[in-house]
């Protein structure tokens, strides 16, 4: 029977865990050049796994998490709100390419890398004052974690979705056998 939901519960539970790993991974407390690549790993194989607007809220939902428990020093707190956005378009941009094609996954972490980029380095450089170590942290950096994670994450989600695949296909000819 189908529902009128707009989500369904799988996507919604795939969403949790999802976003649930990627705050376990913030909270290992290791540096910030093993931890960006890793979050950004996260929030495309979320966008893969959980849908576009999975990986969005993903995306929205741990910059704030980690300010409240302390992974973000507090001095970046006027910074969320645009890395929340950069992760939104991240996940956004990313998911929009991804269903075009092969060609387009690969150009859409790009895309979304370099969309992230100009998001937060924009707004660290002409919205924000904040301390200069911290400006460094949210410009060149933020692109190579976000290239580093959404590449490395884009061969892991074609690898899970084959196995997934395959998986469904012993499981739909197991039923068959049982018939």
């Amino acid at each position: 029977m189908k529902t009128s939901f707009l989500i369904s519960v799988k996507t919604l539970a795939r969403t949790a865990m999802l976003l649930a790993l990627t705050l376990a991974i913030q909270g290992f407390g290791f540096p910030p050049a093993i931890t960006g690549p890793l979050v950004n790993f996260m929030l495309i194989l979320s966008t893969i796994l959980a849908g576009t607007a999975g990986g969005v809220v993903i995306g929205s939902v741990t910059p704030w998490i980690a300010l409240i428990v302390g992974i973000l020093p507090v001095p970046l707190a006027p910074a969320v709100p645009f890395i929340m956005l950069g992760n939104a378009a991240y996940c956004l941009l990313f998911g929009l390419l991804y269903r075009a094609g092969a060609l387009r996954r690969w150009l859409g972490v790009i895309a979304a890398s370099l969309a992230k980029f100009i998001i937060i380095a924009g707004a660290v450089q002409l919205l924000l004052a904040l301390p200069a170590p911290l400006v460094q942290v949210l410009m060149f950096p933020q692109l190579i974690n976000a290239l580093a994670g959404g590449i490395a994450a884009l061969g892991a989600g074609i690898y899970l979705q084959r196995i997934a695949v395959a998986a469904g296909s012993a499981v739909a000819a197991g039923s068959d056998l049982e018939n």
